[in-house]
C-alpha cells in the first residue's frame, strides 16, 4: 500500500484496541493516480441521461416512502442519485495547525466548510454538481460545527463568506444547493470537526457528548431549514462503530443501543422539528475487535431483520450502508499491523459479491411485505482512479449491484484536489486545481469510472406512480415503552410496559413474553376516526366468552386495539375509535402453538425466539384475554 492510499481514504480503524493489545494502525486500500485533465463542460455527460436530467425538476419535499421506494408528495417514485460533499465535518487530522495542509486528510484544508470553497466560487461549483447528473447531496456536519463561534478564513474563492461562523457557511451551502434544485440530505458525520473514522473519539453518537446533547443538535439542525423545502433528509450517524473497549449495539438497552437512540432522535424530528424530512438510519459499521482471535463484523443492516426502527410518523425511515472495495464483511480495510485473514469485497466473486451485499444491506429493499422492508441508500462508495484490476472489476460489478437491486446511492467524494506537485485526491469526481479550474472529472476520456458512472446515472430503475403498499411495523418494549402514537398519551397506563402503533395504524400481532408487537395498515389503512381519542380498557366486559372463561380485555364495537401494556401480565389495552363500522365474526388465537402467526409469514417475525400470536392480514385485534401463563387475541373480520 502506498503513502497516498493510507492518505487518501477516511476508513476505520483502531489505534489501540483493547487490553489484549491488538492493535490497527489504520491503512487505506486504493490506488491513486494522476488523472487526465479536462475543462469544465456545459454539461458533462453531454447527450447522456445524466445531462439531459440535470436541467430537469427540482428535488423537493416533503418526501416520504411507499414499501422499498422513496416517493414525492403525489407518489411518484424519487431516486437518490447523491453525491457526497464533506468538509463541514472536518478534514483536520488532530494535530496541530488545522490550517496547515500537512495536518489535513491528503492535504486538503476544508478551512470547517464545504471543501473546494477555497477554490472554486460556490455558485459555480453546485452548478458543477448539478451538471453531473446528481439530484441529490449528502453535506456532512459535526456537532462541533453548530457552536463553533471561530471565524472561517480562506476561503479566498468566496470572500464574503470569510469571517462568518461555520454554520454561517453550512447554511451559504445549502441554500446555494437547493437554489440550483439539488436535494440536501444533512449528515451528522462526526461530534468534532475532525477527519473521520479512525478510533477518533467521533464513534458513538454520544462519544464526546451526552444522547441528549445530539438529539437537541438534531432538533436544531431540522428545524433551521424547515422552511426551505429542498432540504429533504436527515442522516442521524455516520459509520457507528466500535471503541476501544465497547461494541454499538441494536437493542440493549444501554448508552450503547443504536436502535434507542436513532428512534429517540427520529421521533424528536419529525414531532417538533421538522415533519418533512425522511429519516435515514445508518446501521451498524463494526462490531469486535479485528484480530483472528476474537469475533469481529460488520453487521450493517442484519439486525434490522429482527429488529426494525418504528417512529412516530410512518413512512420515514430509510436504511444506508457503505460499501467500498478494500473492506469486507469481516475485513476492517487495514493493512498490514491488525488487518485480519478475512475477504475483502474487492476479492469475492460476483456472486458472491452479490450474495454478501444482500444479505448486509440489499434485503431491507427487496424483501416485500416485512416490518423491516424500507428503500436502502448505499450512502458511501466509490474508487480512485488508479484502482488495482481487482478494483476496476469491484465497481463495475458494485455499479451492476446497484442497477440491479434499483437502491439509492451517494458517491464518495464529489471534491477532490488537484496540484501539480503531488498526486491528486483521484478518488473525487471533480478535481479541482489551486487557480479554481477543473482540471479532471470522471467524465474525462481517461477516467475507466466514467463508463460505469454514466450507466448508473442512466439506470433510472422504477419511474413514476408507486401504487401504495401495505405497511407493517413492529413495537420493540423490552427496555423501556414503544409509544409510536402522537395521539395516545405517553404514560396512559402508569406503572406498565406500554407499547402502542402509530396512528394511521392498528395492533395486529403481539409477543407478551418479548413484549413486542406487530402493527399494520393492511386491508383498510388508517382505521383510525379523525378528532377522537383512544381509550383504556383493563376491565373484563366482553360482549362474549371468546376465550373460555379467562380474563379479556374488549374494546368496544367500534374500535380496536393500537396498543397494550404489562405489568407483570397483561395489564391493559388501548382502543381507538374505527372510522368504518367495526363488529365483524371474530376468532381466539392463542399462544400455545409458540409462534401462532398467519402461514404466509405476513409482516415477517417481529419477536424472534418468542411466543407470538397475530391476526390475519383482513381482521383487526378486538381485546386480549389471559389465564394460566397464555395470552390470546381477538381477531374479528373488517368486513
Amino acid at each position: 500500500m502506498t503513502l497516498t492510499e493510507r492518505r487518501f481514504r477516511r476508513w476505520p480503524w483502531f489505534e489501540a484496541l483493547s487490553a489484549f493489545a491488538v492493535v490497527s494502525a489504520m491503512l487505506l486500500a486504493l490506488g491513486v493516480h494522476f488523472a487526465a485533465t479536462s475543462e469544465a463542460l456545459p454539461c458533462l455527460f453531454t447527450g447522456s441521461a445524466g445531462c439531459s436530467g440535470s436541467a430537469g425538476s427540482d428535488l423537493k419535499g416533503p418526501l416520504s416512502t411507499r414499501g422499498r421506494y422513496i416517493v414525492d408528495a403525489n407518489g411518484n417514485r424519487v431516486k437518490l442519485q447523491s453525491g457526497n460533499w464533506h468538509g463541514s465535518s472536518g478534514t483536520w487530522t488532530g494535530s496541530s495547525d488545522d490550517e496547515d495542509p500537512a495536518n489535513n486528510s491528503g492535504g486538503e484544508v476544508g478551512h470547517r466548510a464545504p471543501l473546494g470553497l477555497d477554490r472554486v466560487p460556490m455558485d459555480k461549483i453546485v452548478k458543477d454538481f448539478k451538471s453531473l447528473g446528481l439530484n441529490s447531496i449528502r453535506l456532512p456536519f459535526s456537532n462541533e460545527m453548530i457552536s463553533d463561534s471561530r471565524p472561517v478564513q480562506g476561503l479566498t474563492a468566496n470572500p464574503s463568506l470569510n469571517g462568518l461562523k461555520p454554520l454561517e457557511v453550512y447554511d451559504r451551502a445549502v441554500q446555494a444547493l437547493t437554489d440550483v434544485g439539488l436535494g440536501v440530505i444533512l449528515n451528522n458525520h462526526t461530534t468534532t470537526t475532525k477527519w473521520c473514522c479512525s478510533n477518533d473519539g467521533n464513534e458513538f453518537w454520544n462519544s464526546g457528548q451526552s444522547t441528549g446533547k445530539w438529539v437537541d443538535d438534531w432538533a436544531f439542525m431540522a428545524a433551521r431549514y424547515k422552511g426551505n423545502p429542498g432540504v429533504i433528509g436527515a442522516d442521524l450517524r455516520n459509520e457507528i462503530r466500535r471503541t476501544t473497549w465497547n461494541n454499538p449495539n441494536v437493542g440493549w438497552g444501554d448508552d450503547q443501543d443504536w436502535e434507542a437512540a436513532s428512534r429517540l432522535a427520529g421521533d424528536r424530528i419529525l414531532t417538533t422539528a421538522n415533519p418533512n424530512l425522511l429519516i435515514m438510519i445508518e446501521g451498524l459499521n463494526w462490531t469486535g475487535i479485528p484480530s483472528d482471535l476474537f469475533p469481529h463484523e460488520r453487521p450493517m443492516l442484519k439486525p434490522q431483520v429482527w429488529l426494525s426502527s418504528t417512529l412516530t410518523r410512518s413512512h420515514k425511515v430509510v436504511y444506508s450502508a457503505h460499501f467500498y472495495g478494500y473492506i469486507g464483511p469481516n475485513h476492517t480495510g487495514a493493512t498490514g499491523a491488525g488487518e485480519t485473514h478475512d475477504t475483502r469485497f474487492r476479492e469475492m466473486s460476483r456472486d458472491d459479491l452479490f450474495r454478501s451485499m444482500d444479505e448486509l444491506a440489499g434485503y431491507v429493499a427487496t424483501t416485500p411485505d416485512k416490518h423491516f422492508t424500507a428503500p436502502v441508500w448505499v450512502s458511501e462508495f466509490g474508487v480512485g482512479t488508479q484502482g488495482t484490476d481487482q478494483d476496476k472489476a469491484w465497481f463495475a460489478n458494485m455499479v451492476d449491484y446497484l442497477i440491479s437491486r434499483d437502491l439509492d446511492w451517494a458517491y464518495w467524494p464529489i471534491v477532490g484536489f488537484q496540484r501539480p506537485d503531488q498526486q491528486a485526491d483521484n478518488w473525487g469526481l471533480l478535481r479541482y486545481a489551486t487557480d479554481g479550474n477543473l482540471r479532471s472529472a470522471i467524465t474525462d476520456g481517461a477516467d475507466w469510472r466514467g463508463g460505469h458512472f454514466r450507466r448508473l446515472l442512466d439506470a433510472k430503475g422504477k419511474t413514476g406512480q408507486v401504487a401504495p403498499v401495505r405497511t407493517w411495523s413492529m413495537l420493540y418494549g423490552t427496555n423501556a415503552d414503544h409509544n409510536a402514537s402522537l395521539r395516545a398519551g405517553n404514560d396512559w397506563d402508569s406503572g406498565a410496559r406500554k407499547m402502542v402503533c402509530p396512528d394511521d395504524q392498528r395492533l395486529i400481532g403481539i409477543s407478551t413474553s418479548g413484549q413486542r408487537g406487530l402493527c399494520t395498515d393492511a386491508t383498510e389503512g388508517d382505521l383510525w376516526r379523525p378528532s377522537t381519542l383512544a381509550t383504556k380498557v383493563n376491565e373484563d366486559k366482553s360482549d362474549t366468552d371468546w376465550a373460555n372463561g379467562a380474563t379479556k380485555y374488549q374494546c368496544v364495537n367500534g374500535q380496536f386495539m393500537i396498543g397494550y401494556s404489562l405489568n407483570g401480565g397483561v395489564s391493559a389495552i388501548l382502543c381507538a375509535p374505527g372510522r368504518i363500522p367495526l363488529a365483524g365474526a371474530g376468532r381466539t388465537v392463542w399462544d400455545d402453538k409458540g409462534d401462532n402467526r398467519p402461514a404466509s409469514g405476513e409482516g415477517g417475525d417481529y419477536a424472534m425466539n418468542h411466543t407470538k400470536i397475530q391476526c390475519n392480514s383482513d381482521e383487526y385485534a378486538a381485546g386480549i384475554a389471559f389465564d394460566s401463563g397464555r395470552t390470546a387475541l381477538y381477531c374479528r373480520k373488517l368486513k
